[in-house]
């Protein structure tokens, strides 16, 4: 998945010549802290509502007001990944997207985000959840793999987590199947530490709740 797949096409722009007013408006519209200042074409930079509101003269035009302006971007081509690195680095809800040639073709939002990984990566499919603690050293996903296919499942998609401070993965597993009794007990026969595991329906159940009353917020 690139960048340029999950551009909103509601996110609006901001122009040198909008007011500060306008450009507040459009943010409590969107229920966004920052939008994009294109000019020409070109991306300027995002522009946030808290330096619009320290400005105090909202009739003001954005080009006249002496604001700090980040541009922080992401290009079309690069992988979604490099997309959650650069929104969770500069804590921001909004990324902007653009060519080779840095014109600027819109925005990613967090509910992009969030939409993608809920929806496209079967995390609210049904099936369980294990969490293993494994050192770096004996990570090894086949393997892994074969013992869970052993028992008669497969992986729908795999996180990893790492501690700078530890020599130890922590490796979160979504199944296919709900019953993991036999594959806890498999990895654990091949010495895998099982840290966490998840299979009740309810759990899932409440996931999704949590999932659409975020949703729904993010849409107030």
């Amino acid at each position: 998945m690139r960048a340029a797949d999950l551009i909103s096409q509601t996110v609006p722009l901001l122009k040198k010549n909008d007011t500060g007013s306008f450009a507040l408006q459009a943010m409590s519209d969107q229920h966004l802290s920052q939008l994009p200042l294109v000019h020409e074409g070109k991306l300027i930079g995002l522009i946030r509502e808290e330096d619009i509101i320290n400005h105090h003269k909202n009739d003001s035009k954005l080009q006249e007001m002496k604001l700090h302006v980040t541009k922080p971007f992401i290009h079309d081509y690069e992988h979604i990944f490099e997309v959650l690195k650069v929104a969770s680095e500069m804590k921001m809800k909004v990324v902007p997207v653009v060519d080779k040639e840095e014109n600027f073709l819109g925005c990613i939002t967090l509910e992009n985000l969030m939409n993608y990984f809920a929806k496209d990566t079967d995390i609210l499919e049904p099936g369980a959840i294990v969490v293993l603690e494994i050192a770096v050293n004996d990570y090894s996903l086949s393997e892994i793999s074969r013992i869970v296919e052993t028992e008669g499942a497969k992986i729908l998609c795999v996180f990893t987590g790492t501690n700078p401070e530890k020599t130890q993965i922590e490796l979160t597993l979504k199944l296919n199947v709900s019953d993991i009794q036999a594959i806890t007990q498999s990895l654990q026969r091949h010495n895998y530490v099982v840290k966490d595991s998840y299979q009740e329906p309810e759990y899932f159940e409440d996931l999704k709740a949590r999932y659409d009353e975020l949703m729904d917020y993010l849409d107030i």
